[in-house]
């Protein structure tokens, strides 16, 4: 509770935090709207494929003619890295880019804050090791749902309660899977040249759609939290904010949960489409339970959500402003040496399957896109099985046919074993399986 106060005196002494972007998209845009109202914090060098397009991105969020020229601008991330920076964010959102401009970074000194979550999922135990050995921050985005859940996760044990479940909402029905950028615009009420008009992407909008987003989130959740993923996936049970405590506790005590120390997703529909009551669809939540009769008490006297037996309650936030909030994971790592959230082991993984029947030979789209879609799998059986995690699922080749519903392994795809992402992947694997 002290960022704005210490960031305030770095700014009277001249000395603000120096922060460069990579990747100046929809995430990294609404963080640019925010730093000119942030003492203490600079952006000096912005990189994208697009330098102009970048430029445009600053004069839409407000940016002076002043501030954007004095702004270093480059399509060069790994550029970027090498400038005297405190603090590199890394948005590109691919994660193959991703994992280099975060471990170039790393090794030039610099704190990574990492809104790529599709690259932390893929190898976030790995640069998370590296940063702790050269006394960095790596860290998840402030705003981006997996570190305002590990916020709550944090709260809620550093006040002594146990974490039954952990995570956020979304707009789920089991067709989703199956959904394409060819018809994603029916299912958020647009059609598609309002979509393109607002300049969306309507392969980006899919993997919110078609559970790929979640599972990716979910699984930083795990790695984060030391939770774990549920064993068939992600469950996705229609639940409003009043009902957190009593949907997501354990079977045995009446819930809907496999165990406790879950990650999981709530959809803002019941299954025939309905809207859900006081739905979450934009936030996040965490379900604890009383350690005695006597806080047990204590939750019901100040008005907490609770499940029938008192024991498990609930704490949501309601929203979550992304980009917006991003200025809070740049200053903890620049002021403290802290983060927001980070991955501390590997418990969950997204892993692909397949949207449709696939023919060996052809060409795998990733996340969001026609081919697959991302199911989260602890990691003991995404690491045993050897199966394809969907940040590897970008444009390689399937070598068998393969069945709808169908999980695909490394060995189905024909693999670039000289991509980082396929490298750190393999270490990870040996280092689990022995």
């Amino acid at each position: 509770m002290n960022l704005s106060s210490r960031a305030a005196a770095r700014a009277d002494a001249g000395k603000p935090a120096r922060a460069g972007l990579i990747g100046a998209g929809k995430f990294g845009s609404m963080f640019l709207a925010q730093v000119p109202h942030i003492a203490g914090l600079s952006v000096t060098h912005i990189a994208d494929l697009d330098p102009d397009r970048a430029r445009a991105a600053c004069r839409t969020v407000g940016w002076s003619a002043e501030r954007i020229a004095a702004t270093v601008f480059t399509d060069d991330g790994l550029d970027l890295v090498r400038q005297p920076l405190d603090v590199v964010i890394e948005a590109t959102g691919a994660p193959e880019p991703g994992l280099n401009h975060a471990r170039a970074a790393l090794d030039a000194g610099r704190h990574v804050v990492m809104v790529n979550v599709e690259a932390d999922v893929l190898a976030g135990p790995v640069l998370a090791e590296q940063a702790r050995k050269a006394g960095l921050v790596y860290s998840m985005a402030y705003g981006d749902q997996p570190a305002l859940v590990s916020e709550l996760v944090d709260w809620a044990r550093a006040t002594g309660f146990e974490v039954t479940a952990a995570g956020k909402g979304t707009k789920y029905l089991p067709p989703y899977h199956h959904v394409t950028p060819d018809d994603v615009w029916t299912h958020y009420g647009l059609t598609p040249a309002e979509a393109a008009a607002a300049g969306m992407n309507p392969q980006m909008f899919n993997s919110f759609l078609d559970g790929t987003k979640s599972a990716i989130e979910m699984s930083a959740i795990a790695n984060a939290c030391l939770l774990d993923v549920p064993a068939g996936g992600l469950a996705f049970p229609p639940c409003g904010v009043d009902d957190l405590a009593r949907i997501l506790r354990p079977r045995s005590v009446g819930g809907q949960l496999e165990r406790a120390g879950l990650a999981e997703v709530v959809s803002s529909l019941e299954r025939d489409g309905r809207p859900v009551f006081r739905d979450l669809r934009w936030g996040v939540y965490v379900v604890m339970r009383a350690q005695n009769d006597y806080a047990a008490a204590c939750f019901r006297q100040y008005g907490l959500p609770t499940d029938g037996t008192g024991q498990y309650a609930a704490m949501y936030k309601p929203f979550h402003l992304i980009g917006m909030e991003l200025s809070v994971s740049i200053l903890s790592a620049a002021l403290r040496g802290e983060a927001t959230g980070q991955t501390r082991a590997w418990r969950g993984d997204a892993v692909a399957v397949a949207k449709r029947d696939l023919k060996a030979g052809e060409i795998l789209d990733g996340e969001g896109g026609y081919t697959v879609w991302g199911r989260a799998c602890p990691a003991e059986v995404s690491a045993a099985r050897q199966l394809l995690p969907i940040g590897l699922a970008h444009r390689v080749p399937v070598t068998r046919d393969l069945a709808r519903g169908e999980v695909l392994g490394m060995a189905d795809v024909a693999l670039d074993e000289s991509m980082t992402g396929v490298r750190l992947r393999r270490q990870m694997i040996a280092e689990r399986t022995g």
